[in-house]
């Protein structure tokens, strides 16, 4: 029987890209291998001859959490970086372009010279590190290699770090924590990206799997029960304010236009800052609480002065244990396959 651990490696590995021709599925691998939110993976791809599309797969919807689609687009955008960085890698040059009409992102790959970035390489072992980091501050160097890799078009990244304003953040984490978790709607939509045991996890290739999350492994029936004690907005309280509290930093992304053309740079650029933190050996989780509340958003922007249409994420930066890591579903689960 296949471990959490094997299927881990199967999943998180670099494939060979020389001589793809005209089979791009590898580069829908490294895709597939981004950020998303609650791991829903809300994507799927159409290989063309030196064409990729990218569209969502709204049965992926998380409507509660995520009413109007932000975090959707920005996992599309997270997985768009990662399918441009291999796509050098591979000897292309990827030319994107955004259709809001039909929300498909269309890449067009033109043949270039190989570049296997620092940034690639790091592809498989990004991931968020929910751990509780040892509390040392980012160099001046770090912080400066992360704000450029985070800057896009539209977006900046507003990096945080001195212990007033970590404190500051601590609190409208905290205050999101209570007002989401006071929705019965949030805690059952939360529920059903749940993975409890190592079996369900690996059978699944979504979700949020309970080591990954810090939870031990359980069969579903003794999960879900556990769950229903355990999820409260008192004990992830004091899980986040700790966990921010020992960060090194915090980053917050700005657009400067709300709207799905943006969300889709703010998760490239997030996912740059997050292969180029896996690079210096930094880890990093969202604490995106301020943002995902509507009526909590504004008084978050004004509290920072992080001016912009719309603040998208949130996340802590630091020093930590490594947790395992989450999983994917396989490439052929996510390609369609022309009619």
């Amino acid at each position: 029987m296949t471990t959490y651990a094997q299927a881990v490696q199967t999943i998180r590995r670099h494939l060979p890209l020389e001589d793809m021709a005209d089979d791009l599925r590898p580069l829908v691998h490294y895709a597939t291998l981004a950020a998303s939110s609650h791991n829903t993976q809300p994507w799927r791809f159409r290989c063309e001859r030196r064409r990729i599309v990218i569209r969502p797969d709204l049965a992926r919807r998380c409507p509660v959490v995520d009413p109007d689609d932000h975090h959707l687009f920005v996992s599309l955008g997270c997985a768009l970086e990662n399918l441009l960085q291999a796509a050098r890698a591979a000897g292309f040059q990827g030319h994107m372009d955004f259709d809001a009409a039909s929300s498909e992102t269309r890449v067009e790959l033109e043949v270039a010279p190989v570049e296997r970035s620092a940034l690639f390489e790091a592809i498989p072992r990004r991931q968020c590190t929910r751990s509780e980091y040892d509390g040392r501050a980012l160099t001046t160097g770090e912080l400066q290699l992360l704000e450029q890799a985070g800057r896009g078009e539209g977006v900046s990244v507003h990096l945080l770090s001195d212990r007033r304003a970590r404190d500051k953040v601590a609190e409208h984490v905290a205050e999101g924590n209570r007002l989401q978790f006071a929705n019965p709607a949030w805690k059952s939509e939360l529920r059903e990206w749940l993975r409890y045991s190592a079996a369900e996890a690996i059978a699944r290739g979504d979700g949020l799997y309970g080591p990954v999350m810090g939870s031990p492994s359980a069969p579903r029936w003794l999960g879900s029960l556990a769950t229903r004690f355990a999820l409260s907005a008192g004990a992830q309280n004091r899980r986040d304010v700790e966990g921010i509290r020992r960060s090194g930093a915090i980053a917050v992304f700005v657009s400067e236009a709300d709207d799905p053309r943006h969300w889709l740079e703010a998760g490239r650029c997030y996912q740059r800052l997050a292969l180029q933190a896996t690079v210096l050996g930094i880890a990093h989780a969202f604490i995106n609480q301020p943002v995902e509340v509507a009526a909590l958003r504004g008084r978050f922007t004004e509290a920072f002065g992080v001016g912009g249409a719309r603040v998208d994420l949130v996340l802590r930066l630091g020093r930590g244990p490594t947790m395992p890591a989450s999983l994917r579903r396989p490439v052929e689960s996510v390609i369609d396959v022309p009619g």
